[in-house]
């Protein structure tokens, strides 16, 4: 056989090797390879082992995509986030999402927690850190002491909304977000108002969390707030019941419901117990939301120094402006209680 044939078949038999191997890469770079429309999520902690095996399910082939990462570098360029990746994607633009970090952002909504313990929970379950990392991150002392807050008012810097993040936003950057929300909030208008009330933004926030235990009816909490603002511009004790009930669950370390304030639970001692101590308690009871921040600020002008639960609409007050309106007020409720049955 001469040289030429010789060289020709060689020249073939490159040319079907480079065809192949070009059908081949080109098919393992370009075909399809995701199942469905799916979000996935890549955590903080993940390798390069890590994100196959936790991709896999999600792919027709993980050796495919392997081989096309390796290509491109991706087992040093993993960015964790939570991604949204779409059926028919193929390796190249799924590594090209993956390596540019474009994550989803996550909506985080939080509203209605009493404890901080909750407030972690509740977060962990939106973004990447768990809730341990995120109860330590709230309670650090140290942070706590570089603030207005302390160790009873630090809830309060967690104002209630919904707040886009990424989902692999650290504790401690959830942290840091939360504050600076809380400083925004509290711009010059909303300071002075409290001002004018002799109040101070925390001292707002402790007096909204017992507006908003006293009624789940926004629309009473600005008259509810005006209430306890006259007792409080006469140096009266706030004798506001979901306070000694805060103190009780407090000093029980339970969560029990309490439907029914009993004369006992008015002697409890506790910095708590407003019908025992005059003044703001030493910390909010709850988180207040904005409703009821803004009922504090922009409250109700009227002569009412007294209120209690309300038998002709089930969750609001009757209020009044004498003790003897009060008490017969308060006879018309008990009996009301003890025909219904509630005891405790």
């Amino acid at each position: 056989m001469g040289k030429k044939k010789i060289l020709v078949i060689v020249s073939l038999i490159i040319l079907l090797i480079s065809s192949v191997t070009f059908y081949y890469l080109y098919n393992v770079i370009y075909s399809d390879n995701v199942k469905n429309d799916s979000y996935i999520y890549i955590k903080t902690s993940h390798d390069k082992d890590s994100v196959y095996h936790y991709l896999s399910p999600y792919m027709y082939d993980i050796e495919s995509f392997k081989i096309v990462s390796e290509l491109k570098k991706y087992p040093k360029l993993i960015k964790p986030g939570r991604y949204f990746i779409k059926k028919g994607m193929n390796n190249n633009t799924l590594i090209n999402l993956l390596r540019s970090g474009d994550q989803e952002i996550v909506k985080v909504s939080f509203n209605n927690i009493n404890t901080i313990e909750k407030l972690a929970g509740k977060i962990s379950m939106i973004i990447e850190p768990d809730s341990l990392s995120l109860l330590t991150a709230f309670r650090d002392v140290e942070f706590i002491k570089n603030t207005k807050f302390d160790t009873e008012t630090a809830i309060l810097m967690y104002i209630p909304n919904t707040y886009h993040l990424k989902w692999n936003t650290s504790a401690t950057q959830f942290r840091s977000r939360m504050l600076n929300e809380y400083n925004n909030y509290w711009n010059e208008q909303r300071i002075n108002y409290a001002k004018k009330h002799n109040l101070t933004a925390i001292e707002v926030g402790i007096l909204a969390s017992i507006v908003q235990k006293e009624s789940s009816f926004v629309s009473e909490r600005k008259t509810i707030a005006g209430l306890y603002l006259n007792r409080l511009s006469r140096n009266w004790k706030l004798q506001a019941d979901p306070t000694v009930i805060y103190a009780v669950k407090k000093i029980r370390g339970d969560d029990f419901e309490i439907k029914r304030v009993l004369n006992k639970d008015l002697q409890v001692n506790s910095a708590y117990n407003t019908y025992k101590v005059k003044g703001l308690p030493p910390g909010p009871i709850s988180m207040p939301d904005i409703s009821s921040i803004e009922s504090v600020l922009h409250s109700e002008k009227h002569k009412y120094m007294y209120m209690c639960a309300s038998i002709d609409k089930i969750g609001t007050h009757a209020f009044a402006k004498t003790l003897i309106k009060h008490m017969k007020n308060a006879r018309t409720y008990q009996k009301w209680l003890s025909k219904q049955g509630v005891n405790r």
